[in-house]
């Protein structure tokens, strides 16, 4: 491959990545998906739909990534949640910090583009600090305490740390075959339970579960498949083009919040360069700007109180810290992670749930104090 066919290549990877970001970005502002909303629904009104759509959307990404590693098409050992190491506490405690957080801030990293595209000033002020708080802890203070911390706890195997590797390992068969019995069984039953839902077959929830799930494939394949290099005309190295990680990666929107930052304040910097992460967070904005202006949902709004102001601010720092803890957000570890059956995926989630029910807990607990 030529360094002109490299260059053509890119940009065909970062111009696919946006289209699919922009999509999501329609997509969630249309029909309100949003995981911490889910939560809300089941904790506060015993209501599944939303929950549904998410658990529609997990089991088309799993069933998704299962064919694309199973014919070829992508390498599961390769990916960005591929790791021979299982940080479990560090998914524990910042899957629970970013679950907290996300309740505090009106929404996970996902929702808050969404919102700043639909004129939620809040939401604008969540996006930065949750940048800022996400990048000392991917490069600065809180890093250092991380990687002295919690990243140190981990469970280390001969393979890759994810049910099918771990399982193929014990029973002597091929991972991608594994893979797939496991994503078609799980992602399938989760399908299953998702459409037996009593009124759930609406076009909002199908559009929701399935238009979701269906992104998250297509951007595996996107940075997995298209924009994977065997052998790099200037390095003779493989690469996986645009990923901030050098790994395949999917949507994910702690981290990527960081980096956009970071290419706008120093754009003049030749190294700064765009990525998938990056694009996938202007496409998110930019879809919901446009699905908002079109249905005329588009508004201003900004904080209602000084209490407002703090929940929000700390919403944001929790969400940067555990985001980037738990290495992966609702999306990033909720949809794309545990798309690959990582163990630390599994742990990330279960504990983002856990940490979002004790926030609202709290929030009921708080209202009850002051009344």
């Amino acid at each position: 491959m030529q360094v002109s066919e490299l260059t053509t290549l890119t940009t065909q990877v970062l111009a696919a990545a946006f289209l699919l970001s922009l999509v999501f970005g329609v997509i969630t502002q249309r029909t309100h998906f949003c995981t911490m909303g889910a939560i809300s629904d089941v904790v506060n009104m015993g209501d599944w739909t939303r929950m549904r759509q998410w658990g529609l959307a997990i089991g088309v990404a799993m069933v998704g990534f299962a064919l694309l590693a199973y014919t070829g098409q992508i390498d599961a050992s390769k990916t960005i949640h591929a790791s021979n190491r299982w940080f479990w506490l560090s998914g524990l405690v910042g899957g629970a910090l970013f679950g907290f957080g996300m309740v505090l801030a009106s929404g996970c990293g996902s929702k808050t583009l969404v919102r700043v595209g639909s004129g939620n000033l809040k939401s604008l002020i969540v996006m930065v600090v949750l940048g800022l708080s996400a990048f000392a802890t991917l490069k600065g203070i809180t890093a250092v305490a991380r990687v002295a911390s919690v990243d140190l706890v981990t469970v280390d195997f001969v393979t890759v740390a994810n049910l099918p590797h771990l399982l193929a390992a014990v029973l002597g068969l091929k991972p991608t075959m594994v893979g797939l019995v496991l994503g078609l069984l799980i992602g399938g039953g989760l399908m299953t339970w998702a459409l037996m839902g009593s009124e759930f077959c609406r076009i909002d929830n199908l559009l929701a579960g399935l238009g979701i799930g269906a992104i998250i494939v297509a951007m595996w394949w996107v940075s997995g498949h298209l924009g994977y290099v065997a052998e790099h005309p200037e390095t003779l190295n493989e690469v996986f083009l645009t990923t901030n990680s050098g790994r395949a990666e999917a949507l994910s929107f702690v981290s990527p919040v960081a980096y956009t930052m970071d290419w706008l304040l120093f754009f003049s910097d030749k190294s700064k360069v765009l990525t998938l992460g990056i694009v996938s967070v202007l496409g998110v904005i930019v879809g919901s700007t446009i699905s908002a202006l079109t249905t005329r949902s588009f508004r201003w709004e900004g904080f209602g109180s000084t209490e407002d102001v703090g929940n929000h601010l700390v919403g944001a720092v929790m969400m940067g810290v555990g985001g980037v803890t738990a290495m992966g957000c609702t999306v990033g570890q909720g949809l794309s992670g545990i798309a690959t059956l990582g163990l630390t995926s599994f742990v990330a989630l279960f504990a983002i749930i856990a940490g979002a029910v004790a926030a609202f807990k709290y929030q009921s607990w708080r209202i009850e104090h002051s009344a």
